[in-house]
């Protein structure tokens, strides 16, 4: 076992952290640190633009809100869902996925990257790909550069793949059968009427889908960053606990994103995908909030955007299934097989970069 220690002290004027891994010796300056607070931050706001479409993209797609009104509310829901639904997925990232021993500074930077990099990229296509996903992948990549298998915690590697697939197939199975039951029980009354009520009702279950989805994805930003400041000296190792700052700076940041709105991705996920009503937003939203509440008490990183488009395509069969446009989720489908080896491999090369220019 590779054994691990850290020595704090000043050297002109700077601070320097010395981290003492696999019998070597780096000297890492607290700016590297900074600097991938500073990436952390950006990728979470990165992540609530990006995933503004799975909060807001039902609620926008049967015009119940207006989009500025949308994502004034999930943007809202996003920064307050940290604080009701704990921190359990933080610990999950922050340890779960490296092992803590090669968690340094420079593997979570290029991670970072990685990550950000996927996003964008996606986000250019319009493409409703996981963040968490791409975080996941992107460190998973960086690690494997810096060291080897050894740095991976297979465990927590294998419950994200699992849930990959699981999420989608349960966001699908729950909206679906939601609405089999609205339509069953509520078949006498005039479509109008219905649409009237759960027009309605759809606020509290957008409001409810952002609450879950910030306790989600921004718990992935917080475990980041604890992470990097374990690994600089900062917190003790021992006792993974999220200082209040991290969390109140990544809620800002992702409902920041959230309000700002990738609106590329909000048109393949709000039209593309099927035309919804109100009842099928209400069903699609409540069944991807349940999934993720679940695993947000559990601890389990899982992909918002898996859960709702699922729950999406799910409550579009409801119609029928040609109403559903299985060509756009066939895509979606590609865009989430290849997230993780993609950032994984931005992340891998970025590390490598670093180490060239000798950080």
């Amino acid at each position: 076992m590779y054994g691990c220690g850290r020595y704090s002290g000043r050297y002109s004027s700077q601070i320097w952290i010395i981290v003492l891994c696999r019998n070597d010796v780096k000297v890492e300056p607290i700016a590297l640190i900074i600097t991938g607070i500073i990436a952390a931050l950006f990728f979470d706001f990165v992540n609530g633009f990006h995933d503004a479409a799975n909060a807001i993209a039902t609620v926008v797609g049967t015009r119940v809100l207006k989009p500025i009104q949308a994502v004034g509310m999930a943007a809202l829901a996003n920064f307050i869902g940290p604080f009701v639904f704990g921190t359990a997925i933080a610990a999950t990232v922050g340890k779960g996925i490296i092992q803590p021993n090669f968690s340094t500074a420079e593997v979570i930077l290029a991670g970072l990257v990685g990550a950000i990099v996927w996003d964008l990229l996606t986000w250019y296509f319009g493409l409703p790909s996981s963040s968490s996903h791409a975080l996941i992948g992107g460190l998973i990549g960086s690690a494997l550069i810096f060291g080897g298998f050894e740095a991976i915690v297979f465990g927590g590697v294998q419950k994200v793949l699992t849930f990959l697939v699981v999420s989608p197939i349960l966001g699908f199975v729950i909206a679906l059968t939601f609405g089999i039951l609205i339509i069953y029980f509520l078949k006498k009354y005039q479509p109008g009427k219905i649409n009237r009520v759960f027009g309605k009702l759809q606020i509290g279950s957008s409001a409810f889908f952002s609450l879950t989805h910030g306790a989600n994805d921004g718990q992935k930003t917080m475990g980041v960053i604890t992470a990097l400041l374990i690994s600089g000296g900062l917190l003790n190792a021992e006792n993974f606990e999220v200082p209040i700052w991290v969390i109140f700076s990544a809620s800002i940041a992702m409902a920041f994103g959230t309000f700002l709105g990738g609106w590329r991705i909000v048109k393949t996920m709000a039209f593309r995908i099927t035309e919804l009503k109100p009842y099928q937003g209400f069903c699609a939203e409540t069944g991807g909030g349940v999934i993720l509440t679940a695993m947000a008490w559990l601890g389990i990183p899982v992909s918002t955007t898996h859960a709702i488009a699922g729950a999406i395509m799910g409550v579009g069969t409801t119609r029928r299934l040609s109403a559903v446009r299985w060509g756009i989720g066939k895509k979606i489908i590609y865009a989430w097989i290849i997230t993780i080896p993609a950032s994984a491999a931005i992340g891998a090369l970025v590390l490598l970069l670093l180490k060239l220019l000798g950080l």
